[in-house]
């Protein structure tokens, strides 16, 4: 559960159950919960989304916050569940941030996100196990994102893979060659 560990980080395909995992911990922590939400609804669709997001969880606070992971991070009350990396590193991406400030910004959100007084909950996705992508841009997106990923892995406490609503413990590599 997502008291016991200061970063846990959730990671899967697109409707996995990533969000749905992090609720659930949200609701088992005793004690505050606040969201920090990435996603900046740019058209109807995506305030349609944000919408029924709101309408899935408890009445937590929520930090919008596209740009500063570390700053909204130091807002958070209680358990802060950070959803999701994403849309963090495409928005970082959008605003023309070059591919080392973004990997140096997610080494940094994760060591803030690992350090906090209270835990958290960070969700992203595994973009790395579809289809090659066609254009450079994508290409680009799915490396930052592999990047920003592995360093958000290597600094949680506990990282989970979810597939179809189950999930699958993440190790160190280097720990199971031992």
């Amino acid at each position: 559960m997502a008291s016991r560990a200061a970063l846990t980080f959730l990671i899967g395909g697109a409707r996995s159950g990533k969000s749905s995992m992090a609720v659930e911990l949200g609701r088992r922590h005793d004690g505050p919960v606040t969201v920090i939400a990435t996603l900046v609804p740019a058209d109807d669709a995506l305030v349609a989304r944000v919408i029924r997001h709101r309408a899935e969880r408890p009445e937590w606070p929520t930090i919008e916050e596209p740009h500063d992971l570390v700053g909204a991070l130091g807002r958070a009350d209680g358990l802060a569940i950070v959803d999701c990396l994403t849309l963090w590193v495409s928005n970082l991406m959008l605003r023309g941030d070059r591919d080392d400030a973004i990997d140096d910004a997610a080494s940094v959100a994760a060591d803030a996100a690992g350090q906090r007084g209270g835990p958290t909950v960070v969700v992203s996705n595994e973009v790395g196990l579809g289809v090659h992508p066609e254009t450079e841009l994508g290409i680009r997106y799915r490396d930052v994102l592999g990047r920003v990923n592995q360093r958000f892995a290597a600094r949680a406490d506990t990282s989970l893979l979810l597939v179809a609503g189950r999930a699958v413990a993440l190790a160190d590599p280097w720990t199971l060659l031992t």
